[in-house]
């Protein structure tokens, strides 16, 4: 209101000026993240020339003057473009990729058994989907079909018995030996380490102190100790001719490695939610573990959904070690292919270890991705 010195003035909201409106788009982004300072103007242009100068090279060498077919290393011999390039050889031999492509997937699995992984992996993609999907129905029972049943079904399928052949887990091999360690080792780090994070909270002395001994011992040994003391020697404490198969070694020691390091993960959330939340479910009279079940651990897991995701990651990378104990997973099928004359050139190898790493990229960045869906997803706590 005017006071008796201030006479009221009348405004006019029509000639008032208007707010200025915030920059949005590709441009307003451009100049807030790349061209904000000069420091960042020097570094964006010194990345843009990098990419000028490599990408074109990186290009040409990998998909124009590559071979995309052919039956032996000579076809990689020739560019496709002009003849031959200085060293005599040509782009990237995916014509070698091709050609072993089967090998690269199924191992040394029999051809004419081959449809078994692929039923295997076909039923894992349609339970899966469902199970990643935050609103699809029925998700107990889903559950259920994907981490019990389907074990199941697949040991039946990929092994053998009641009315199938046997195949000796030696011939498995491939991308289907990595799905396999890197499924069991999610499917149990994740539980077992929730029950090592809570045993280390414990106010049970005994329980507490079996816990930190199991990881801190883990966690301060590296992962190919793990799968060569499994491997070698393990059979030595065993009764003379009993044996434990080399696949399920490996998928115990891959397990407990990352139980040990999913343990850690999980124990920071805990410590991260307020004390007043394990009180307020005391206040309601909620058991020990309803109160974890219901309100602690939903809360904690939430908070470290990061780290979960990067343990997962790190792990399904990691299951590339397990060529120590004489396995061939997808790294180590590809690189054994190396050692085949028929398609021996300059070539050859680094265009093999590139379609690994692009396979191994596909999915660790699929699992980064879906973690960031799954954070902005449950960001609920501080939205009005």
């Amino acid at each position: 209101m005017p006071t008796s010195n201030q006479p009221f003035v009348r405004t006019n909201f029509l000639d008032a000026e208007p707010a200025p409106r915030s920059e949005s788009g590709p441009l307003a982004w451009i100049r807030k993240n790349l061209l904000a300072t000069p420091k960042d103007i020097v570094l964006t242009v010194l990345a843009v020339a990098l990419l000028a100068w490599a990408l074109p090279h990186m290009i040409n060498w990998l998909f124009i003057q590559a071979v995309w077919t052919g039956t032996d290393r000579t076809f990689c011999a020739t560019a496709v473009q002009g003849g031959t390039q200085p060293d005599g050889w040509s782009g990237a031999c995916w014509a070698f990729v091709n050609a072993k492509f089967d090998q690269f997937v199924f191992g040394r699995y029999p051809l004419d058994e081959r449809w078994r992984p692929t039923i295997v992996g076909i039923l894992f993609v349609l339970l899966l989907v469902p199970m990643l999907i935050p609103k699809a129905p029925f998700k107990g029972t889903n559950a259920i079909l994907l981490f019990i049943v389907l074990p199941l079904l697949a040991f039946w399928l990929l092994y053998g018995g009641f009315g199938l052949e046997f195949v000796d887990t030696p011939l498995w091999g491939g991308l289907m030996v990595t799905l396999v360690l890197s499924f069991v080792g999610i499917a149990v780090s994740l539980p077992f380490g929730i029950i090592l994070a809570l045993g280390r909270r414990s106010n049970m002395p005994v329980i507490k102190i079996v816990c930190v001994a199991f990881i801190e011992i883990i966690r301060g040994i590296p992962l190919i100790t793990v799968l060569f003391m499994a491997s070698v020697m393990l059979p030595l404490f065993l009764p003379t001719g009993y044996t434990i198969d080399k696949l399920l070694r490996a998928l115990i020691g891959v397990a407990i490695f990352a139980s040990a390091y999913m343990a850690e993960v999980i124990r920071g959330g805990l410590q991260a939610i307020p004390k007043g939340q394990s009180e307020g479910a005391d206040s309601l009279g909620l058991g020990y573990w309803q109160k974890m079940r219901l309100i602690i651990l939903p809360q904690a897991i939430k908070l470290v959904i990061p780290g979960i995701v990067n343990t997962f990651i790190g792990m399904f990378k990691d299951t590339s070690l397990v060529s120590i104990i004489g396995m061939f997973d997808l790294l180590g099928i590809v690189r054994f292919n190396f050692t085949d004359a028929n398609w021996a050139s300059a070539v050859t190898p680094l265009t093999g270890l590139i379609f690994a790493g692009f396979v191994f990229w596909l999915f660790c960045f699929g699992m980064s991705r879906y973690s960031g869906f799954m954070e902005r997803y449950l960001d609920t706590g501080h939205k009005r």
